[in-house]
């Protein structure tokens, strides 16, 4: 029986007290009356206790937390923080349920409309990162500002209306930043994380295309307001958008007509392809200047949050906000990324069906940039040179039929990949030989889509739904340049270990290694040196901000506390 079955099926702790019998004759009478009740009324109790036990997994996660919303620290019934005993002897352990994530969340929230919001406590390990209290201070504020700012409220009438007049342009009580919706899932997931953080820093209110499904796969994050952009924006050409488009930041510097003008808006193209000047936003002479646009239009496939510890008129906030250098995303990440009711169904069913019962889960993921589909022999060959050398698997004995023992221990291996090839190569070799060690392995794949669909609805949903499963892991294999992969190890707050890029379609030695942080990498960053006005290695300004291990190019944070 697992951890979380004994914790289920233990008896509560706190009963109900018993009044004194009054003296006498009567109460003497009573007393014996109440003797013989007793065990008739723990029958009934058992009884009413094997129902509800009876129910779906699923539902009795729903009810553990249905007792007080407010409260964000309850005792018991949940197995995902257990603290062993003081003494080291066995019995009960200690559990304790932390449904807000040591206060990224807020309680108030209607549960029913978004169940993943507090039920996602009961699926994962405990967290090994705490959020400072000036994350949280400025988190609480941050909601203030959306809730004040935000869609149908008169001051953001008043700046749609300010916006449109183009005239009178000033810094006004709300100030924004509008995300556009660009490029595959984890890319987009990343660029929202990075722009939220950017609002965070610059007081502004962050506005979300709802285009690619935005509103279909994750609950609002803010309370009593919306993070979506409003269909009626005006600048409706937004969303076309380039790095050729005059509108611009960097074309405006190009153009210099930056310091001649104040606009209404600027566009800010941090997408992959963007020029020497669109990566003069990291400057901090122009963040001064972007200080006093009211609306910033933002497109990007890129987590730049690395790049804004670069920037010094920044710097000792994000030191204060995260004083473990490598949980920027892990806690950005959790506070945002709330799958929606149906993502979130489609993730509880696989869990319990398939993986909630195993001793260990072991995630894998697959990302082949190749222009055929595979599976390819050299990528199985890697994963499995990977996974035996840091004894993630067990090897399997071809020479001598084994049977496993009755009480082996048990890991379940979760496969994400657009190929189903890998997978079925695994389960054959695992199912036609035993391990050498008497583990019985088992595999699973959610899907198998061939091909990535952006703009899909059921595609973005499954792939949602199989990063937040593979953050599930206790262990995860990812593979190199794979956003998916990122914001899986975010999300799970997992260093994992980094399937290195394959070249002419040849398994590199070493296949793997574990990364030094589990912070997603920024592919694109800018080399320049903005005092000095030229080129630079970034990688190697501050102790905390370096070179990725998948792209040596890259840059991403790491703790060196």
């Amino acid at each position: 029986m697992d951890i979380k079955e004994r914790i289920r099926r233990s008896p509560r702790e706190e009963e109900a007290p018993v009044a004194a019998p009054p003296r006498g004759r009567k109460g003497g009478a009573a007393m014996l009356l109440l003797r013989w009740s007793l065990p008739a009324a723990a029958l009934v109790v058992c009884a009413v206790l094997l129902l509800m036990l009876a129910g779906g997994s699923a539902a009795r996660r729903g009810r553990l937390l249905d007792a007080d919303p407010s409260v964000g620290v309850v005792a018991r019934d949940d197995p995902r923080l257990v603290r062993p005993r003081d003494d080291g002897t066995s019995g009960s352990p200690e559990v304790v349920k932390d449904k807000l994530l040591g206060g990224l969340l807020v309680p108030g929230f209607d549960e029913q409309s978004c169940l993943s919001r507090y039920q996602s406590v009961l699926y994962r390990r405990i967290s090994p990162r705490f959020p400072s209290t000036y994350l949280l201070e400025r988190l609480r504020e941050q909601e203030a500002l959306q809730k004040k700012c935000g869609p149908h409220t008169e001051l953001y009438r008043k700046a749609i209306a300010q916006l449109k007049s183009g005239q009178d342009i000033k810094v006004m009580d709300c100030n924004y930043l509008v995300w556009t919706a660009y490029s595959g899932l984890g890319n987009r997931i990343l660029t929202i994380a990075s722009a939220f953080l950017y609002a965070i820093l610059t007081n502004r209110v962050l506005l979300v295309d709802g285009d690619k499904g935005t509103a279909d796969l994750f609950c609002e994050p803010f309370p009593e307001t919306s993070w979506l952009l409003p269909s009626d924006f005006p600048i409706k050409q937004f969303k076309n958008f380039s790095v050729v488009s005059p509108e611009s930041y960097g074309n405006k510097l190009k153009s210099k007509v930056v310091h001649h003008s104040r606009p209404a808006f600027v566009y800010l193209h941090l997408a992959h392809d963007y020029s020497d000047y669109d990566k003069l936003f990291f400057c901090e002479d122009n963040q001064h200047y972007l200080q006093t646009i009211p609306w910033l239009i933002l497109k990007s496939d890129n987590y730049f949050v690395p790049s804004l510890f670069l920037i010094p008129a920044y710097q000792e906030q994000l030191m204060r906000l995260f004083p473990q250098r490598d949980a920027v995303f892990h806690h950005l990440g959790r506070y945002l990324f709330h799958p929606t009711n149906a993502v979130w169904g489609m993730i509880t069913r696989y869990y319990d069906s398939y993986l909630a019962r195993a001793d260990e889960k072991l995630g894998i993921q697959i990302r082949v940039f190749d222009t055929e589909t595979g599976p390819f022999q050299h990528v199985l060959d890697q994963v499995l040179a990977c996974t035996f050398k840091e004894h993630l698997l067990p090897e399997v004995n071809t020479q001598e039929p084994i049977v496993s023992p009755s009480k082996a221990r048990s890991k379940v291996v979760l496969v994400t990949s657009l190929n189903s090839g890998y997978y079925e190569e695994f389960r054959n070799m695992y199912w036609e030989h035993p391990t050498a060690n008497g583990e019985t392995i088992s595999f699973h794949q959610p899907s198998h889509e061939e091909h990535q669909d952006s703009d899909k609805k059921m595609h973005n949903r499954k792939a949602w739904a199989e990063i937040y499963l593979l953050s599930l892991s206790d262990v995860m294999v990812t593979s190199a340049w794979s956003t998916f992969g990122y914001v899986a190890q975010g999300l799970s707050g997992l260093k994992p270990w980094l399937l290195f890029k394959p070249e002419n379609r040849t398994a590199p030695d070493p296949p793997c290694r574990q990364v030094l942080s589990m912070e997603p990498c920024f592919h694109a960053p800018p080399f320049y040196d903005c005092k000095a006005k030229r080129g630079t290695d970034t990688g190697k300004l501050v102790p905390h901000v370096t070179h990725c291990e998948d792209m040596s190019w890259g840059l991403k944070l790491v703790d060196q506390s």
